[in-house]
């Protein structure tokens, strides 16, 4: 029998018993769906994950704190008058106190350092179009990470730290609310920006919109340049208290082609920085304890669809089984007739991975079409703070992958059932009954 004619009568054997076989078929149908889902999801996220960092680092910036106390002392922790002053709360890498002018000495001061730029906390108290009344004035919160000078712009240019005019990044949300037809024409226009100083009076400032920015993972404010951040740091700043920041950003000198900065740079200065009592983070590494736990999350699904597959492939195991005793007799003429051992298990081999093509490839589909539906409506509804998010991000060789790794759980399966036909006697089994 031909390898084409051995195909043919597996894909026809395979629905002798069509209530069987179905049965079988949404077992794998059941894990197809699950697994093509879960994955989808892991797509999604980490490709949008992976945009956001790239909109917002270059990979050659380091966010620096002081490091996270690892050791306790007995009793109260004794006073230093030119220590570093307690944070009011913990700051994004977790540490509790804030930089100092020493730490930035100490940074500019370590090989492979370029350029340091501390993080100052402004607050600015609200936002209005210039010349607008009281009453068109809203809130306005600052990003202090846009002092890495990035942004996910729909419109304008990023903000330069190199002009003495004070510059602001405004998301999306204010463009309509101050007034202005879209983000294209907000551009270049000034706002009116209020504080309160150090004497809480309060005081106004004029800035110049130089961009709108999306909402995202780092979107969590607007963004100020550095002379409008230190306009403002300057008013509110209490006399006779020294400076302290938040963080620093710490670019670093490149050692690889063109002078770019590999991995092992970044591991040499945050070595450096452990050294100093300090902390750097990469945002890839601030980001990386949230694709951990979002994996983690995706790997309990996937185990389900894990544990749905394995009870499918008892499924195919027992309708290969009773498919081999119900044609005892028709394997015997088959033997008799000249059939290999060989060309019998691919027979029944075939007909458990046709099985598994059908549930896969049903499964991949349906969890498709759905999905499509699904990722669509979040996109519109819960998730629309979020462009550029798509939930499910169904990618083909992913899919693809799906249906064969099924495939081949299902020729696993059907080994068992296979061997036993294929070692049939063919003298006993035509005298089966």
């Amino acid at each position: 029998m031909r390898t084409a004619d051995v195909i043919g009568n597996a894909a026809r054997n395979a629905f002798r018993s069509r209530l069987r076989t179905t049965l079988t078929v949404l077992s794998l149908f059941v894990g197809a769906f699950t697994l093509t889902l879960t994955t989808a999801l892991g797509a999604g996220v980490n490709e949008y994950v992976a945009t956001q960092v790239a909109t917002v680092s270059t990979g050659d910036a380091l966010l620096v704190a002081p490091a996270v106390a690892s050791e306790t002392t007995e009793g109260p922790t004794p006073f230093e008058a030119d220590g570093r002053q307690q944070a009011t709360q913990p700051n994004p890498l977790g540490s509790g106190t804030l930089l100092n002018a020493a730490d930035l000495e100490t940074m500019r001061g370590l090989d492979g350092v370029d350029l340091v730029e501390p993080v100052r906390m402004i607050t600015l108290d609200w936002v209005a179009a210039d010349g607008a009344d009281e009453d068109a004035r809203f809130e306005l919160d600052i990003n202090p990470s846009s002092s890495l000078g990035r942004s996910d712009l729909v419109a304008g240019d990023q903000l330069d730290n190199g002009t003495d005019a004070a510059q602001v990044v405004l998301q999306e949300d204010y463009v309509a609310a101050l007034g202005f037809d879209d983000a294209e024409s907000a551009i270049g226009e000034t706002v009116e920006l209020g504080y309160t100083d150090a004497a809480q009076a309060e005081q106004t400032i004029e800035a110049e919109v130089a961009g709108i920015a999306r909402t995202s993972l780092f979107a969590a404010g607007a963004g100020t340049n550095e002379s409008l951040t230190d306009a403002v740091t300057e008013a509110q700043a209490i006399p006779g208290q020294p400076e302290a920041y938040v963080l620093a950003v710490a670019h670093l000198d490149g050692t690889g082609p063109d002078g770019a900065v590999t991995d092992q740079d970044v591991d040499d200065v945050k070595a450096l920085l452990a050294d100093a009592d300090l902390t750097g983070q990469t945002v890839e590494d601030q980001l990386g304890v949230i694709q951990t736990v979002i994996n983690g999350i995706i790997g309990v699904l996937s185990a389900f669809s894990v544990i749905a597959l394995l009870a499918a492939s008892f499924g195919i195991v027992n309708t290969l089984l009773m498919s081999v005793q119900e044609r005892t007799r028709e394997i015997g003429l088959m033997k008799a007739m000249g059939m290999s051992d060989g060309r019998v298990f691919s027979l029944f081999s075939l007909e458990a991975v046709v099985i598994g093509f059908l549930g896969s490839a049903i499964g991949a589909a349906v969890a498709i079409g759905l999905g499509t539906v699904i990722s669509s409506a979040l996109a519109a509804g819960p998730l629309a703070d979020l462009p550029g998010l798509t939930i499910l991000l169904f990618d083909p060789v992913n899919v693809l992958l799906v249906i064969v790794v099924i495939m081949l759980v299902a020729f696993l399966s059907g080994v068992l059932p296979a061997r036993r036909a294929a070692r049939q006697d063919p003298i006993d089994s035509l005298r089966y009954e």
